[in-house]
């Protein structure tokens, strides 16, 4: 175990850090943030490095100053881990990641779990991506393999006609990945954590719906039957041991109109759809890593109440003083200077009585 007084390096330092770092400070631990932006909300909350993620120089005196370092952000270079690595418990390893942050090793690694996903396709060209479009019937998802997420990076695709455009627009030189587009009944995620031994604990299934591919609400727990919610945890925490997670790992899955569950996407750190954590369980997601990577017991993930997490978006955050004075609304603010539309500047939390047939 790595005992409080410790100091936690987080790399990233947006909100999940941020709010990482405040968990890691209830248990008694310090947090040292590395990150490239000056203006990162982490920053106000922990010791800071603003640095470049391949600063060799940087990364040095970081893995020099912490005892374990983790991450919230996985579009960090995984030559920056292997560094760290040599100097410090990553946790993720390099290994977690260099799957997790491209699309299509993901997917095959999945395949090779004989874990239910969508049928995909590597494209290299327009006349592939056509070719791809009509063997996965005529609809379909166009993601680049790296660096998307709320949205960007992909383009949806309804007809052959649409594949040159779609592919110029994302080609970037190497292969573009080409989804089967599933008509689901809901979204689903399940945050599951794991420490070095292979102990692990995992938060109920949430339903998360999206406006502008980006995530709104999350109702928790998720409105689903309860041996599907036992399928979803086991296929997260499956995942995570094949992947030798140490930390956090959120699985994003599909329900289908027939109650089956494809896996969608994985992210090894806390997720947007864990926030609802913080006011209605025990112990945080953001605590549980904290937990997760110092290897201390994990904490009781079961919720004590329903949630209904909203995110604030871009100028909604200007409500503030309305959700202050609502009774029962549990409002979380991130500190970011910059209001833009679509960005996350807060979220707020509403407590419900927990729907005794949902719970495991």
């Amino acid at each position: 175990m790595i005992p409080p007084g410790s100091t936690l390096g987080i790399l990233g330092g947006g909100q999940l850090g941020r709010m990482t770092a405040l968990a890691a400070a209830r248990l008694g631990y310090a947090c040292h943030v590395l990150a490239p932006e000056p203006d990162s909300p982490a920053f106000a909350v922990a010791r800071s490095t603003c640095a470049a993620y391949e600063d060799g120089a940087a990364l040095d005196a970081f893995a020099a100053g912490v005892t374990v370092v983790t991450l919230e952000f996985e579009n960090v270079p995984v030559s920056a881990l292997e560094r760290l690595a040599r100097r410090v418990p990553v946790r993720p390893g390099p290994k977690v990641l260099a799957i997790t942050q491209d699309r299509l090793a993901e997917k095959r690694f999945l395949v090779d779990q004989q874990v239910p996903l969508a049928r995909f396709r590597a494209v290299r060209t327009a006349e592939e991506t056509a070719t791809a479009l009509a063997e996965l019937g005529g609809r379909g998802v166009l993601k680049t393999t790296r660096l998307g997420y709320d949205g960007r990076g992909q383009r949806m695709l309804a007809s052959p006609a649409e594949a040159a455009e779609a592919f110029a627009a994302l080609a970037g030189g190497g292969p573009l990945v080409l989804e089967e587009r599933i008509d689901f009944a809901r979204e689903i995620s399940v945050v599951t954590a794991r420490r070095a031994g292979g102990t692990r604990a995992s938060f109920p299934p949430v339903e998360n719906r999206h406006e502008r591919h980006v995530l709104k609400t999350t109702l928790a727990p998720a409105p689903i039957p309860a041996a599907l919610a036992v399928e979803a945890v086991r296929l997260a925490e499956g995942i995570a041991r094949a992947l030798d997670v140490v930390g956090l790992l959120a699985v994003e899955m599909f329900v289908t109109g027939d109650d089956r569950l494809l896996v969608n996407e994985l992210a090894p750190r806390p997720h947007n759809s864990g926030h609802w954590t913080l006011d209605a369980c025990p112990v945080s997601q953001f605590e549980q890593l904290v937990r997760a990577v110092c290897d201390l017991p994990l904490g009781d993930p079961e919720p004590f109440a329903g949630a209904v997490m909203e995110n604030l978006l871009g100028e909604e955050v200007e409500a503030w003083p309305a959700l202050l004075a609502e009774p029962g609304a549990r409002l979380h603010l991130y500190g970011k200077r910059e209001t833009r539309p679509g960005r996350k500047m807060g979220h707020v939390t509403r407590l419900r009585p927990l729907d005794p047939t949902v719970r495991r």
